[in-house]
């Protein structure tokens, strides 16, 4: 498992730079890439998560998209760790999530 955590901090940090210890915490509070999909399914935004874990061309999210799918108060949480306004964390979440989420799933499937 630590392999497997240490594959994802290298991803995560890849995307994010150094915002990733606080992306890395947020993904790991949300289930990982697994409990996102069910947060995006329940959100009835599927067909772009799906998109970002296939292989194909990632769909994108508006920063008023990631709001519904994970609710304001997720998003306030990663703002405050974050030192930013939570509009700019919705703004990140929707430009990282479908980059992060396709590199943590390069054979187009969830594990």
């Amino acid at each position: 498992m630590a392999l497997l955590d240490s594959l994802i901090s290298g991803v995560v940090t890849a995307v994010a730079g150094d915002k990733a210890p606080m992306l890395n915490d947020f993904l790991n509070a949300n289930g990982g890439v697994t409990g996102l999909a069910d947060k995006f399914q329940k959100g009835g935004a599927s067909d772009v998560f799906s998109s970002w874990v296939s292989t194909g061309a990632n769909q994108t999210i508006t920063p008023q998209q990631i709001e519904a799918v994970l609710g304001n108060d997720k998003v306030k949480e990663l703002a405050a760790r974050m030192g930013i306004d939570p509009a700019h964390a919705s703004d990140f979440l929707a430009k990282t999530l479908p980059g992060l989420v396709d590199q943590l799933t390069p054979q187009g499937q969830l594990n």
